[in-house]
């Protein structure tokens, strides 16, 4: 969902001046690949496109040709293989996109219209504003009679229907599936008249962040979750630090006495904690309150000696802490060590050991879920 603010914000702007775009996603991938599914990109008439769908090898072709392969007004799949040629040292390898990654990469296009419902887009706004996941089937491949077309999708939560009742009823379940499982997917359906390829596309909210002290410090690490398009919340009982100005990038700043109660547990549970306000009173105050919650991570800047200083004072012993916070990158500046925050925060977050790449010994990304499902899709209303 990385860059989801600026793509919906530029849907908005071309809906208000009257303009069509063109929304590319990458809806299946077999093999290396720089993004995954779900990766989005905004193609407008005039301008700049917004977001990637790649690592730059295939926005250039994508923009080039959207409004020619889209000219019926049908969505499109365009497969693009971005495997090695016979000879890797031909200039022209590159805009035949043998690359030389060993992957193949599927993007949808489809046209946004200004003045046309545009469900799909609804949806990623309504998980955006409400911090609650979704999920979105999206018909990425059809055999000529099998009762389904290319861009049909089912959303969840969402009224709408197919027109083969088979089809609609087993998408409907693959939904809650993709939302049970919290993965991506895609599904084949099957019989005797064809194939229908669906995309399941688990949508997660963007990631939260919840930092516990309003420093210089801070700063820097509001700017880089905002550039990962993380929901920030800065908090501080000091209202000096504790100012909007000082933060104009972050979502909320709450200024909350140490005096008054304070019900942190809605703000963070789920959310990455940092607590780091450099002030022993506070920090004993905020951590004590945050243990007692259910962040997806919490950490604690500071020497790890103070950090068990106020843990015995709060009475309690946990693994779950991260302190020293951060990764061991090196580096004193409060930029670095945002860095190093953010990176540890990630990592966690996405159940990996932020270790270096090198020394991974499995692919980087899992493989795609594929399933496969024989329906009887006879029936078409």
């Amino acid at each position: 969902m990385s860059g989801l603010n600026d793509l919906l914000q530029a849907i908005d702007t071309a809906a208000r001046q009257g303009e069509e775009t063109i929304l590319a996603t990458v809806v299946k991938v077999e093999g290396s690949a720089y993004r995954r599914p779900g990766a989005r990109m905004l193609i407008p008439i005039h301008g700049r496109t917004v977001g990637t769908v790649s690592g730059g090898c295939l926005e250039q072709d994508l923009a080039k040709k959207a409004w020619w392969l889209t000219d019926s007004s049908e969505p499109v799949v365009r497969r693009y293989s971005t495997g090695a040629t016979e000879d890797e040292d031909d200039e022209q390898s590159a805009l035949t996109f043998g690359l030389g990654c060993n992957g193949t990469v599927f993007v949808m296009l489809e046209r946004l219209r200004a003045k046309s419902p545009a469900p799909a887009i609804d949806l990623l706004r309504r998980v955006r504003d409400s911090q609650q996941p979704a999920a979105m089937a999206t018909v990425i491949a059809s055999s000529r009679d099998a009762s389904a077309r290319v861009g049909d999708r089912l959303l969840s939560n969402t009224e709408g229907s197919l027109r083969n009742l088979q089809l609609n009823s087993a998408m409907r379940r693959g939904l809650h599936k993709t939302l049970m499982q919290k993965k991506s997917s895609i599904r084949l359906y099957s019989n005797a008249r064809g194939e229908v390829e669906v995309f399941f596309e688990y949508i997660a909210p963007p990631p939260r962040l919840v930092i516990i002290g309003a420093g210089h410090d801070a700063q820097p690490l509001v700017r880089m979750a905002k550039l990962l398009d993380w929901h920030v919340s800065v908090i501080d009982s000091r209202s000096h630090f504790a100012r909007a100005e000082r933060f104009p990038q972050a979502d909320a700043v709450i200024l909350a006495s140490l005096d008054n109660p304070f019900d942190l547990a809605p703000l963070i549970d789920g959310a990455a904690v940092a607590v780091m306000t450099h002030s022993y009173r506070q920090d004993r105050h905020w951590l004590g309150l945050a243990l007692q919650a259910a962040p997806a991570y919490i950490g604690q800047l500071g020497p790890k000696e103070r950090t068990e200083r106020l843990l015995a004072q709060i009475g309690t012993s946990t693994s779950a802490l991260h302190y020293p916070m951060g990764l061991d990158l090196g580096g004193d500046t409060p930029q670095s060590v945002a860095l190093a925050i953010l990176a540890e925060m990630t990592a966690v977050m996405n159940q990996r050991q932020g270790g270096m790449l090198r020394h991974r010994g499995k692919p980087i990304h899992h493989a795609d879920l594929v399933v496969s499902e024989k329906l009887e899709m006879t029936a078409t209303v």
